[in-house]
């Protein structure tokens, strides 16, 4: 029935890699299923038979499907099934696309469409990586023209070794997550989050990704060589030379003038009527080809730019190679929110705002990698007002998406641990001027912001891009790019990092790969640069976080009870911890390994519902002062309620420093007391006493004392920002409201 049926096999990281040819989807360009370990991710690539008419780069779709039934899990959605892409998703989509597109020729306009679903996951072998093997393997065996194949894989660090397709195990204690794309000879690809690791160390392991990449290129080769189909031929895009040489020597001159300048807006204001003067000239010249014009002016550009940069080592905007644009950062512009951060480079300019929240803030996960939540969360807004364009704000792109990830990889690493700093975190970065780098502008932002915000980061993080221009053996890196030089040149390395390390790269490439001796020297550039954006600009804005989260930003207290003790905390039906909750106007979250994260504006209310969580949750103690409501009353004295379903005995001859003749003289129902515990007995009844707790607390002198005896002086009851139960005040407040 498959009469072309084959199967291909290596070995990958000591597991089995097979391919599965000729059986699914014979209609496709090309088409595999990949298999590793039990991970099975199927590939399709397929071109249209006609160019796109009236676009100018190439239609090239990469879509990265997360199937849930690859884990056994049907869809939490409404409709039970899968709806618009995951953020994870959409960031393999691009970890894809930005590796096969560069190998694409630059003039064709046939769309291409490369469709990568998960079928099976296997925890330990990543769909990841296996769909971008698989998408290489497709198209290389389709008809489409490509210059690869490429190869990927990921790489971990654990225990100081390097190891490639780490497995789950050996993930969750690596101090990096690296994936790395390669060609037969060239790095083509970098994505990274690490644990503030050095340049040596990432280096090391970007040269053992790529090592390992090359033998699986190898192994792709072999199955394009027996059963890849004949490469179509398309029409070129590309205006013909004569066009070209007739619009430069037209405009070259002016073209210089108008793109010397560090100013955008003055340079897009003098290229306007060189255009305009172009078409003028050529339209009639050239009727059959109006639009290559426009195609002509942007080689011409790219052509005095790289030149520029090359020949003379001349930047646009006047610049050293090595010089960093003016920098400027400023904290605490928005008087309400949380925290706040603005950062500047040049004409980039990003404003990032950070909010905190409960724990039950996090956000909850729906994919196939077992991540259920998280709870620091990085958003990143790209207006068009930002590039001086009009267009409306349709919510975030693949772009926007990649980039607040980015930005939220490089700063997790520095973010406290939720049992010291028992927060969720949003951070939106809204970018207000975009000239280049505004991903790395965001991260500089969302450093400020959190620091503004009194969140403890263990270091701040500044992010800094390479640009590079290649001309055969010839190279030139320069630091800090600029829109234009990104939009011409060959390369956008970003890293971001601390003094001690690198916390996250990302690297976009426009040639098909780089050599060690360009990333060795990208990344010992962008060291050099952020040292000095962190220490002299950065830092000089806010040195340290502040000692204080916002007035305005909630308040947290945390504490650990016994698992055994939760459902009396929450009570039945929920009952007991929504009155706590309403009573001291906080929101309360009980993990389930007893964990407790108690919520308010007000710390004071904090702290007394965790004293009624704490009393619910331990049996009180002889010593310890409580606020109670009196729940009934008796002759012989009152019972006070210290926590929900814990009450104790006031005796009347314990309810004031005075005698008493009748208990309604002293309280009546629904009073609060301050009350101290004296007894506990055999039974487990609580014995309190309103007036040791008056001696204690508030220094009442008993009937029949010296009058002028000395006062006790009043415990200290000031509570702390963040804590546990040993930052508790000095009596605990367990009434209503």
């Amino acid at each position: 029935m498959y009469e072309n049926f084959k199967v291909f096999s290596t070995e990958l990281a000591g597991r089995t890699l097979s391919v599965e040819t000729g059986k699914m989807a014979p209609l496709a360009g090309g088409a595999c299923l990949v298999r590793y370990g039990e991970t099975a991710v199927f590939c399709a690539a397929t071109a249209s038979a006609k160019p796109r008419p009236g676009i100018d780069f190439l239609p090239l779709s990469v879509d990265f499907e997360e199937k849930l039934y690859s884990v056994g899990k049907i869809p939490g959605s409404f409709t039970r099934r899968e709806g618009k892409p995951t953020d994870k998703a959409i960031l393999t989509s691009r970890v894809i696309d930005r590796p096969i597109r560069p190998l694409f020729p630059k003039d064709m306009r046939n769309d291409v469409s490369v469709v990568c679903t998960v079928m099976s996951v296997d925890p330990d072998c990543s769909p990841e990586i296996m769909g971008m093997i698989g998408a290489s393997i497709a198209i290389s065996i389709s008809d489409i023209p490509w210059d690869g194949p490429i190869a990927g894989c990921s790489v971990g660090y654990v225990d100081g070794e390097i190891i490639i397709n780490p497995t789950a195990e050996q993930a969750a204690k690596s101090k990096m997550e690296l994936t790395v794309s390669s060609t037969e000879d060239l790095v083509a690809m970098i994505e990274a989050g690490a644990d503030q690791v050095s340049n040596d160390i990432m280096f090391d392991a970007i040269m053992a990704g790529h090592k390992s990449n090359q033998k699986i290129v190898e192994f792709i080769k072999s199955i394009q060589a027996e059963i890849g189909k004949p490469k179509f031929t398309f029409e070129t895009s590309d205006p013909n030379p004569e066009m070209f040489e007739a619009v430069k020597a037209f405009a070259i001159d002016e073209v210089k003038v108008a793109l010397d300048t560090d100013d955008k807006i003055i340079r897009d204001s003098k290229l306007a009527p060189i255009y305009e003067a172009v078409h003028a000239k050529f339209d009639e010249v050239y009727p059959e080809e109006i639009g290559k014009l426009d195609e002509c002016m942007y080689k011409l550009q790219k052509f005095i730019v790289r030149r520029w940069l090359l020949d003379d080592g001349k930047r646009v905007d006047g610049r050293g190679i090595d010089e960093l644009r003016p920098l400027y950062s400023e904290v605490g512009l928005l008087p309400r929110v949380h925290g706040s951060g603005l950062f500047g480079r040049g004409q980039t300019q990003v404003l990032t705002i950070a909010t905190l929240g409960p724990i039950r803030d996090a956000q909850i996960l729906d994919g196939i990698d077992g991540n259920e939540s998280k709870r620091y969360m990085h958003h990143y807004n790209f207006p068009s007002y930002s590039v001086g364009e009009t267009r409306p704000s349709r919510g975030p792109g693949r772009r926007e998406i990649g980039h607040g990830a980015l930005a939220e990889r490089a700063l997790l690493p520095v973010i406290p641990d939720e049992n010291e700093f028992p927060y969720a975190f949003r951070l939106v970065s809204e970018v207000l001027s975009s000239n280049g780098s505004t991903s790395q502008g965001s991260i500089c932002g969302s450093t400020l912001a959190l620091m503004d915000a009194g969140v403890p980061i263990k270091a701040p993080v500044a992010g800094i891009s390479c640009g590079l221009i290649t001309e055969g053996d010839r190279f030139i890196t320069m630091v800090d790019i600029q829109g234009l030089e990104d939009f011409f040149g060959d390369m956008d390395f970003k890293v971001a990092g601390t003094h001690e390390g690198i916390t996250a790269i990302q690297m976009d490439l426009k040639i098909h790969g780089l050599t060690p001796e360009i990333i060795r020297e990208a990344l010992d550039k962008t060291y050099t640069a952020r040292l000095y954006i962190l220490d002299q600009i950065m830092l000089k804005a806010i040195g340290e976080p502040r000692k204080e989260v916002s007035k305005y930003a909630p308040k947290m207290l945390s504490t650990k009870i016994n698992p055994d003790k939760i459902r009396d905390v929450i009570g039945a039906g929920g009952k007991v911890i929504q009155k706590i909750c309403a009573d001291c106007n906080c929101k309360i979250d009980v993990e389930e390994d007893g964990r407790v994260f108690v919520s308010a504006i007000d710390l004071e209310d904090c702290q007394r519902a965790l004293m009624i969580i704490e009393t619910i949750a331990n049996d009180p103690e002889v010593g310890a002062i409580y606020k109670g409501k009196v729940t009934r009353i008796m002759t012989f004295g009152a019972f006070v309620e210290i926590a929900p379903g814990k009450e104790g005995l006031v005796h009347i001859s314990k309810l004031d420093v005075k005698r008493v003749e009748k208990v309604e003289d002293v309280v009546k129902v629904g009073d609060e007391v301050i009350v101290k515990v004296t007894e506990i007995d055999d039974q487990g009844r609580v014995n309190l006493s309103r007036r040791d707790a008056l001696i204690e607390i508030e220094g009442a002198i008993p009937e029949n004392t010296i009058s002028d005896a000395p006062r006790r002086p009043r415990p200290d009851f000031k509570g702390q920002r963040t804590g546990d139960s040993n930052s508790r005040p000095g009596f605990r407040n367990n009434s209503n409201k």
